[in-house]
């Protein structure tokens, strides 16, 4: 509309074909504009399916990361609202008979998703691919409905041996590759093993804990909102 007002405004009380340089200047300024991330990022909702951590069990809810990787975003100009669909104790089969319900009912709609599931099958040593399988759905059912996808992937215990730790962490790389999907390699990423971010059972993050992962999550975000498939 601005454009249109001001060559409307040129060409009636000016000829317009003096000023054609200054026209298709602003015509490209709002054409860039219009493509812009933060332009076509704006007012767009995120949904986080994930369990305790993305959560947020012992902090409140404001401290989450879901919480302040949307203020991060804000600061950043950003107005994304991100939706906190965790659920302490759940696994990838949980999240896999969830995922029609929550988003059913879900308003504002989400159109995009952030999956980082898999923390408690790990803890309790449930088969690799079987945790596979049950994300391979969930993301399927999610481009089903046009949502582009984030996977947050997860390490397992070192007590469950060099083994098992390898072929869980293939998982989240195997589905980023066979998706098309952007991976952030590790939630707890800098947060994991370090008591001065965890909680006293050594699994759940402090506030400053989740602050940290949604600082490494947030150019991931930005990435998925400006439909990248890669963070370069």
């Amino acid at each position: 509309m601005p454009v249109y007002s001001l060559t409307h405004h040129i060409g009636t009380h000016r000829p317009q074909a003096k000023f054609p340089g200054i026209i298709f200047a602003l015509i490209m300024m709002a054409v860039m504009l219009a493509g812009a991330p933060s332009a076509r990022a704006e007012g767009q909702v995120i949904v986080a399916f994930g369990d305790s951590i993305t959560a947020g069990l012992g902090v409140n809810e404001q401290e989450a990361w879901p919480a302040v990787a949307q203020k991060i975003l804000a600061e950043k100009g950003l107005a994304i609202t991100i939706v906190n669909a965790g659920v302490s104790g759940d696994t990838t089969a949980g999240g896999k008979a969830r995922l029609a319900w929550s988003l059913d009912g879900a308003s504002p709609k989400p159109g995009f998703a952030i999956v980082a599931l898999g923390g408690n099958d790990a803890l309790r040593a449930l088969t690799p691919e079987n945790s596979y399988q049950n994300l391979d759905a969930i993301i399927l059912a999610l481009k089903k409905r046009n949502m582009p996808v984030l996977l947050a992937g997860m390490l397992a215990p070192p007590n469950l041996g060099d083994d098992f730790g390898k072929a869980f962490q293939a998982i989240y790389t195997r589905l980023a590759s066979k998706h098309n999907i952007l991976l952030f390699p590790f939630l707890l990423e800098g947060v994991a093993g370090d008591e001065n971010l965890n909680q006293h059972d050594g699994i759940h993050p402090t506030p400053e804990g989740q602050k940290i992962i949604a600082q490494n999550i947030v150019p991931y975000i930005e990435a998925l909102l400006s439909g990248k498939t890669a963070l370069k």
